[in-house]
């Protein structure tokens, strides 16, 4: 299986991203955990992967508007054609104080072939019909 199973992505919080309180909206804050988790299953598996499942997603605090999300995805297992991966949201103040954990999720990955069928995940579809 490759290594690349960890990925991070930084993200700016913006106006258009924040809540009346001024802070991320958790509705927007999903799709970037989302995010996370497709590209670190993706790197991982070496082929197309849709989202089976999200669960225990968790909001241990605020971020606040102006602020930065760490999010850290890694794949923590891998199946025969579906994959779980945590993801870790960081808040980072732009003033350089202590980054705050702030966010958890877990997301069920699975490998699809052109079609949008399952597929084992060793076929490593992104090379089908390739030749070296």
């Amino acid at each position: 299986m490759p290594a690349h199973s960890e990925t991070r992505i930084i993200e700016m919080i913006f106006p258009d991203q924040a809540n009346h309180y001024g802070t991320l909206f958790g509705g927007n804050a999903l799709p970037l955990m989302a995010k996370a988790a497709f590209v670190a299953a993706t790197r991982h598996a070496g082929c197309p992967v849709v989202m089976a499942r999200s669960e225990s997603v968790n909001f241990a605090t605020q971020i606040r508007l102006g602020e930065m999300l760490e999010l850290s995805a890694e794949v923590t297992r891998t199946g025969r054609g579906s994959m779980t991966v945590a993801v870790v949201g960081n808040a980072l103040p732009v003033s350089g104080s202590a980054r705050r954990a702030a966010l958890t999720g877990k997301f069920e990955m699975v490998a699809v072939d052109g079609d949008g069928r399952p597929q084992p995940i060793a076929r490593n579809c992104f090379n089908e019909g390739q030749t070296e």
